[in-house]
């Protein structure tokens, strides 16, 4: 089965990770004093019992539930987790399990590198979302306020395992917030990767596969150059300053009804693709095909003149910025990402015009 080394653990991936998990377990030798898995309704309901039935120690688990979405993302759902633990007794080497989406593994994560200082946990991905992005790399948070990953540590997994089979369990919008994420690392990292995406039928799983394990490779290669985001990593929020403000802005004006993050992602990549071409000498003709790309695979989003300026005070909070700039990592070319570029807010306000002009043109 493929494995992918990382810093200090290792991520699989297979149709069939329960053997994977199972030696993961016994390579333990003293054992863990207990196991706690973090599921929500849908990862409990759909990936659980695959899991449970192959690996015996699953049975023994004591199970925290919470409500799926990025609204559950908070202090009060984490306080709650914490309670859980101290309430059936985990200690300094019980093991936490997070099976789900990025919710999940960036909630469970901070929850388990905070508890007790500390104890150790597990990702199992099953979202293509958490797949290529939220399950790798170390990065576990919580929002505040709506503000994404406000609250936030720094903290590798024991190990990942991405089991290809659980993609079949999501629906079709799911899928494609994933491969926002996908394209990002074509975009900033292997133009040739990029190329191959152009051409990919992401709805079928088997070619699916070979583009996760492509992505995490990608990250996984940057990750280990830069684990705490001090230069290369950031390049890796290519398309998150523009796309993490109008996540925030919808979820606050929409509830659950909001952008799923690789939606937001995508008119993200858009806008800064359009900064791109101003600040960082991206070609006109590679920010219309990448527009086109986006546009030909995701739904239009409406975003109101109104509210410009409300994005532009939620783009503030980015943790990328400093001295009171808004900060990007921008495309020199496809392929190619700079980081720690500036532009101020009537240029920002340009590229979500930019992005509102190309979804009536490509729509008429």
């Amino acid at each position: 089965m493929p494995e992918i080394k990382s810093s200090s653990y290792s991520i699989f991936i297979s149709k069939n990770i329960a053997k994977d998990i199972i030696r993961f377990l016994k390579a333990n030798k003293k054992g863990y004093s207990s196991l706690f898995i973090l599921v929500d309704e849908n990862s409990l309901r759909y990936c659980y019992p695959q899991l449970v039935t192959s690996i015996l120690q699953f049975k023994d688990a004591e199970i925290i539930e919470i409500e799926s979405g990025e609204e559950n993302k908070t202090i009060e759902i984490c306080t709650q987790i914490w309670a859980s633990l101290s309430e059936y007794g985990a200690d300094k080497n019980s093991l936490f399990i997070n099976i789900g989406g990025g919710v999940i593994s960036d909630l469970g994560g901070f929850a388990a590198s905070t508890f007790k200082r500390g104890i150790p946990f597990i990702n199992i991905p099953t979202t293509l979302l958490s797949q290529v992005d939220a399950s790798v790399g170390g990065k576990t948070g919580i929002n505040s306020d709506n503000l994404k990953n406000e609250i936030g540590v720094y903290s590798n997994p024991s190990a990942v395992f991405v089991n290809i089979d659980f993609l079949a369990t999501l629906n079709s919008r799911q899928i494609l917030s994933g491969f926002a994420e996908i394209i990002k690392h074509g975009l900033i990292a292997d133009a040739a990767y990029w190329k191959k995406l152009i051409e990919c039928d992401f709805s079928d799983l088997d070619k699916l596969e070979q583009c996760i394990m492509a992505s995490i490779k990608i990250k996984n290669n940057i990750v280990l150059q830069d684990p705490e985001e001090q230069g290369l990593r950031k390049i890796l929020n290519f398309g998150h300053t523009i796309g993490h403000a109008l996540e925030t802005f919808f979820l606050e004006e929409n509830g659950e009804n909001s952008l799923l993050h690789g939606e937001a992602i995508a008119i993200g990549i858009i806008c800064e693709s359009y900064l791109s071409t101003k600040i960082s000498r991206l070609k006109e003709g590679e920010l219309k095909e990448i527009t086109k790309f986006i546009l030909s695979n995701f739904k239009p989003v409406k975003i109101e003149s109104i509210f410009y300026h409300r994005l532009i005070e939620l783009m503030k909070h980015d943790k990328k910025n400093t001295k009171g700039d808004i900060n990007f990592s921008l495309l020199s070319e496809i392929g190619k990402c700079e980081i720690n570029k500036t532009a101020k807010a009537d240029l920002i306000i340009e590229s979500l015009k930019y992005y509102s002009e190309q979804v009536i043109l490509f729509n008429k």
